[in-house]
This record gives C-alpha cells, sequence and structure tokens, in this order.
C-alpha cells in the first residue's frame, strides 16, 4: 500500500475543475466530489481517505489477473525501454504484435487464428462492422450490408458501437446514428418471458432474428452480432437453447455470427472465451479488457479462415486501423498476461473451482435475501435482479432508483458492485479466492439489507 498522502479535497476540486468523467452528470458529481482511488492490490482498491474496498467488478470488467501483478508492470517498463512505439502500418511489424498475435491464436476457438489489433472494445466493435462488410463486398454482394444485433446489448459508445448496441439512452445523444442497424429482442428470461418456460423463450427469442431476417431479406443482412452473455445489460444469461438455434439460423440464411467477447473473454465465464462456454460457432470475435487485464489500452478481433482468406486474396488493402494498433507496449504486457494465466492455470480455476463456488455461495448467501428476485451467472460473472415483491416478482416502480440506492449503500461499505438499472453486477478479478468471496457475498448481503431499509422509508 502506498504511503503517498493525497489531500481529497483538493483532488476533487482539480478534477470538476478539468475532468469531464465519461457515462456521468458532470454536474452532479462536481457538487458530490469524485471518490479519488490511489492504490490497489490482489482484488483490493484503497481511496484517498484509506477506505479499504473490495473491487467485485475487476475496475471495469477487465483487470482478470488482479492488481499489483509485478511481472506486467515489469514487461512494460522492459518494452518501454526497448521500443516504445512503432506503427505496424506501411509493410512493417515489430517482434510485441508478431507474438502477440501469436499467442493470442493458441487461445482462440476454431480457425479464428488471424489477429486484427485495435485498442478498446468500441475500436473492436467498429472494426467487425468494417471487416464483415467488406467481405461481403469482396464476394460482390455489397448490398449484404445490414448487421443485426439485439435490444439492451452495449456494444461500445463509438458512433459505430452506439449504433449497434440497443441502449435507448446512448441512443437519444448523438444521433442520427449508422444505418444498416437492424435490433432484436433480448434473451432476459426472467424479466421478459412471461410464462414461457426457458426452453420455449430460448426459441422465441431465436425466432425472433429469423423473422427479422426475413423482414429486411436475407439477401441484405450480412451478420448477427451478440454477446455470449450480455455484461453491461446486466448480466443476462441467455437460455441454454438460444445459442444453438441462433448458429441454425445465421447457417440458414448465410449471416455471419459475430460474438462480442470484450467481457467474456479471457476465462471470464470459465473457458478462454464465452464462445466455448456456449457452444457458439463465431465466424468473428471481438476481445479487449482482459486481454491485457486492463493494465494497457489493447483490443483485439480474431477472425476466422472464411473472412481471412477473402481478406487475404483480395488484390486491395484493407483501409482501417489505428495510430496505435498492436502497441509495442501494451502488446508486450497482453503477451505476459497471457503467459501468467496459463502458468498459473487461472482458466481451469474460474471453470472448475472459484466459479462454481462463487456462483453456488451467491445463491446460498443471498438467494433468499426479500430483496433478491432471481440470480445468474456463469463462472466469474453474475446479475442479480432486485425486486419489491419476490413472490409476485414485482419490480420497484421507475420514481425509486432501488440500483443506485443499492451501490451507494455498496460504496459507502467497503464493496463495488455495479447497478444497472434495477440488477445490481459482480466480475470480480479471476485470481480471487474462496475467503476473498465468502467476504464479498457477506458485504453485498449487508448492502441489500441497507437497501430494503432506504426502500422501506421511501
Amino acid at each position: 500500500m502506498s504511503n503517498t498522502k493525497i489531500n481529497t479535497a483538493e483532488m476533487q476540486a482539480l478534477d470538476a475543475a478539468h475532468h469531464l468523467h465519461p457515462f456521468t452528470n458532470t454536474g452532479a458529481l462536481n457538487k458530490k466530489g469524485a471518490r479519488v482511488i490511489t492504490n490497489a492490490d490482489g482484488v483490493y482498491l484503497w481511496d484517498s481517505e484509506g477506505n479499504k474496498i473490495l473491487d467485485g467488478m475487476a475496475g471495469l470488467w477487465c483487470v482478470n489477473m488482479g492488481y499489483g501483478r509485478k511481472e506486467l508492470t515489469a514487461a512494460a517498463t522492459a518494452q518501454m525501454e526497448e521500443l516504445p512505439y512503432y506503427n505496424t502500418f506501411f509493410q512493417t511489424t515489430h517482434t510485441p504484435a508478431a507474438k502477440l498475435a501469436e499467442a493470442v491464436a493458441s487461445v482462440t476457438p476454431g480457425d479464428l487464428n488471424h489477429i486484427f489489433f485495435a485498442n478498446s472494445g468500441s475500436e473492436a466493435i467498429d472494426t467487425i462492422i468494417r471487416m464483415v462488410r467488406q467481405y461481403w463486398c469482396i464476394k460482390g454482394k455489397p448490398y449484404k450490408n445490414i448487421l443485426i444485433a439485439r435490444e439492451n446489448a452495449y456494444h461500445g459508445s463509438t458512433v459505430g458501437g452506439t449504433s449497434l448496441g440497443g441502449m435507448g439512452g446512448m441512443h437519444k445523444q448523438g444521433a442520427p446514428l449508422l444505418p444498416g442497424i437492424e435490433r432484436i429482442r433480448q434473451p432476459y428470461w426472467y424479466g421478459e418471458a412471461g410464462d414461457m418456460s426457458e426452453e420455449e423463450f430460448g426459441i422465441a427469442c431465436a425466432k425472433a432474428l429469423e423473422e427479422k431476417i426475413l423482414a429486411v431479406g436475407p439477401d441484405n443482412v450480412a451478420a448477427f452480432v451478440g454477446e455470449p452473455i450480455q455484461g453491461a445489460g446486466g448480466v443476462i444469461v441467455p437460455p441454454a437453447n438460444y445459442w444453438a438455434e441462433i448458429q441454425k439460423i445465421c447457417k440458414k440464411y448465410d449471416v455471419l455470427v459475430a460474438a462480442d467477447e470484450v467481457i467474456c473473454g479471457f476465462g471470464r465465464t470459465g473457458n478462454w472465451f464465452g464462445s466455448e462456454t456456449f457452444g457458439i460457432t463465431p465466424d468473428i470475435i471481438s476481445m479487449a479488457k482482459g486481454l491485457s487485464s486492463g493494465y494497457l489500452p489493447i483490443a483485439a478481433v480474431a477472425v476466422g479462415d472464411r473472412i481471412a482468406n477473402a481478406l487475404i486474396e483480395h488484390d486491395d488493402d484493407f483501409n482501417h486501423g489505428f495510430t496505435y494498433s498492436g502497441h509495442p507496449v501494451a502488446a508486450a504486457v497482453a503477451i505476459e498476461n497471457i503467459r501468467l494465466m496459463k502458468e498459473e492455470n487461472i482458466v481451469e480455476y474460474v471453470g472448475k473451482e472459484i466459479g462454481p463456488y462463487f456462483q453456488q455461495q451467491l445463491r446460498e448467501v443471498l438467494g433468499e435475501h426479500p430483496l433478491v428476485g432471481h440470480i445468474e451467472g456463469v463462472g466469474l460473472v453474475a446479475g442479480i435482479a432486485l425486486v419489491k415483491d419476490k413472490a409476485t416478482k414485482t419490480f420497484f416502480p421507475d420514481d425509486i432508483d432501488i440500483g443506485f440506492i443499492c451501490r451507494e449503500h455498496c460504496f459507502n461499505n467497503g464493496l463495488i458492485m455495479r447497478a444497472v438499472g434495477s440488477r445490481m453486477v459482480l466480475s470480480p478479478p479471476l485470481v480471487i479466492t474462496k475467503a476473498e468471496v465468502d467476504e464479498l457475498v457477506q458485504k453485498a448481503k449487508l448492502c441489500f439489507d441497507l437497501t430494503l431499509e432506504s426502500a422501506a422509508a421511501l
């Protein structure tokens, strides 16, 4: 833990004067004052007031290997001293980019062996949009350019990512959105299935894709894009039969399958990628967050032979990329991150040990709480629906922001748990121990008790 003293009020004033935060009501934050995080280790953070906080969100779904991994900082330092930057344009490469491409290809499923680098999940999604449309142009079908995604899906906040995603609040800002994007219902069984069983609902949600393809014309649809689990939408785990039906429909109408693995990738669900957990065989996937455990910004798109061969054999440039695509320092950290994950058997640990324990403890400790309507999750990611009456599955009215109330109690009691509407979501570092899981669920129980008291007083 650092001994550096931070003047909280001074830093809050500086922040308010100059810093515009993402996804934030800036005026309200400036009046309240931002929490100042000073240092971190393992699964814990400390703020400028000395409070120790269990990070139940691994930063922003990304610090998979935990804070304070000296191997990752050493990799960055060594690469910074040797080659701090060079681009991968102009028929040039460097060792970190080439070796990282090989390392990523060693863990991606199927034939996803061709890697395009970007710097964020949003940029990776923009790359998918452009790449699948270019693929169909190469195939002589430029009209096959519509992408289908889902309501309440999050695919980043660039214009492309916002357009593809299904977040209404984002769509209201910065319009008009990109053309050629269609959306279908999300597979949220607990909240939207009514009297349907999970299996029936899975079929119904998949059929929505077929209906949309037929409505816009199969010859016009380039790809279906979906997260294996909808993360920022509240951790929506689809019914077990959903993805199999989606793939049948895509194959029937020759529609590419694009899996957004920005959250699910790199061990989060107990496999290297969520596609493996849900039996998806995608043509292309995006990845980011866990690629470097969040230590430096880096993202990638992994492409299967079908798309890659078309791009390789086409006698023209693919006019897309970024100044920092394959940045050598970020790439060096990502290489070391993958090496550590393999050496420490992190994916197996999540899939066979800590993931099942985490899911079990959530249900045993929190499942009967009167505020908890439903818990769903896989591996080390979970979503918890907060309800007013669990017997009748009655949600809180819109004028009671129960998620925000719960999140504030969490912040004030040493736990970071994210609110997505009335759903609380968790995504702790993959290196969390059983004792730390126990601490997390006990803190969550306390915060649910406090939230229930706050709601009763309204």
